[in-house]
């Protein structure tokens, strides 16, 4: 059905030819409770230290500077998950095709780089952001034609207002949606792409909660910002009401369902999204753990919290979007986690915010590449 938006990331997440209409289960808040934390029936990610001590070298080998081994640089990490280090607080993560490169958005800078193992980051892009009150560069996905026109779309909070912008490598940024309003907190915001290649763009509400506005949205526009077809009215670009601080935005492939995470007054919660106002939350925080990004693959959805510095894995049933389980993954082991993108590959790439509010190690921020999680595990009630 065109008016309920089809869900979906990219194409090369998953190999599965989608059609039909996602299923949007009736069920009301899910309070968080603590389950097991680290590896665990989900399937854990591993954990790694942050920091491991130098060995000895061979015998027969003399040790540098007279046997005392030298001191690691500082942006120098051994962690085989970190990919790229020293970068300022990580706003979102875009995965190129290739499965081994990323576009990194830098949320106090406006610079997007491109990072790859054992490669000096490379600056793409700058846009010129105000990151007061949440904002700067929050948002960042590839076009879903990139294999042919190399053109991604970020979420920025300017001088001017909170607006979506397009960029091309080695050209100024184009705006593409302006006009959505900036306040003193909440200018945060989000994209994802849904499966017919329409922008899914959540946007903070800057205060007063204006039904005519397009703060506190979640829009759904195509590459040119226009309202795409399907939306609830088609002469606007809303597809759902009722955000408040939305940090990440993400679409299950295989079941067509998009999720959105978001930061309210009294908890932390995971909507999944349907047209107009949104209900009930999917599941809920309560003692608020700042929840950010998410990606959705398979029967799962994975939150980072940068308050708790943990992701926050919830296992979905397939036919009902139901959850059955859920685990608590890398708590403590890298610091504050924001930004979250999936591979083609399923690999999942986090980006740290350590440098904002944190406790930053020498080689923060970081971009992290993870395993997937596994697939399956026995419900818990």
């Amino acid at each position: 059905m065109r008016g309920r938006v089809r869900r979906a990331l990219a194409a090369a997440l998953l190999a599965v030819g989608l059609a039909g209409c996602a299923t949007f289960p009736d069920n009301g808040p899910r309070e968080w409770q603590e389950q097991i934390e680290g590896e665990g029936e989900l399937g854990g990610i591993p954990r790694v230290p942050e920091s491991v001590e130098p060995t000895a070298p061979p015998t027969g080998e003399p040790s540098p500077q007279g046997g005392t081994p030298p001191e690691p640089e500082p942006c120098d990490d051994p962690d085989p998950a970190v990919i790229a280090t020293c970068l300022d607080p990580v706003g979102a993560i875009a995965v190129l095709p290739d499965g081994v490169t990323a576009l990194v958005a830098e949320r106090l800078t406006g610079r997007v780089l491109r990072v790859a193992r054992d490669v000096e980051p490379e600056l793409v892009a700058t846009v010129a952001v105000d990151a007061s009150g949440g904002g700067g560069l929050t948002g960042l996905v590839l076009s879903p034609s990139y294999a042919e026109d190399r053109l991604l779309y970020a979420y920025a909070t300017t001088p001017e207002d909170n607006r979506v912008v397009r960029i091309a490598e080695g050209e100024p940024p184009k705006p593409v949606l302006t006009g959505i309003p900036r306040g003193p907190v909440n200018n945060g915001g989000a994209l994802g792409v849904d499966v017919d290649g329409s922008l899914l763009v959540a946007t903070g509400d800057a205060g007063g909660a204006d039904p005519a506005s397009l703060a506190g949205k979640l829009l759904r526009v195509d590459a040119f910002g226009r309202p795409a077809g399907g939306n609830p009215d088609a002469a606007s670009p809303v597809l759902s009401s009722g955000l408040v601080a939305p940090g990440g935005v993400c679409v299950n492939a295989a079941t067509t369902a998009a999720w959105v995470t978001d930061r309210r007054g009294g908890q932390d919660v995971l909507h999944l999204v349907t047209p107009g106002p949104l209900g009930p939350a999917a599941w809920s925080w309560p003692e608020r753990p700042g929840v950010a990004g998410c990606v959705a693959q398979q029967d799962i959805v994975a939150v980072t919290q940068s308050g708790a510095g943990a992701l926050f894995v919830l296992r979905t049933d397939p036919l009902t979007a139901a959850f059955t389980a859920t685990e608590i993954q890398l708590a403590g082991v890298y610091g504050r986690l924001a930004a979250a993108s999936l591979g083609p590959d399923g690999l999942i790439w986090l980006g740290t915010v350590n440098k904002d509010g944190g406790a930053p190690v020498p080689s923060d921020d970081r971009v992290l590449v993870l395993p997937p999680v596994a697939s399956g595990g026995q419900s818990r009630a």
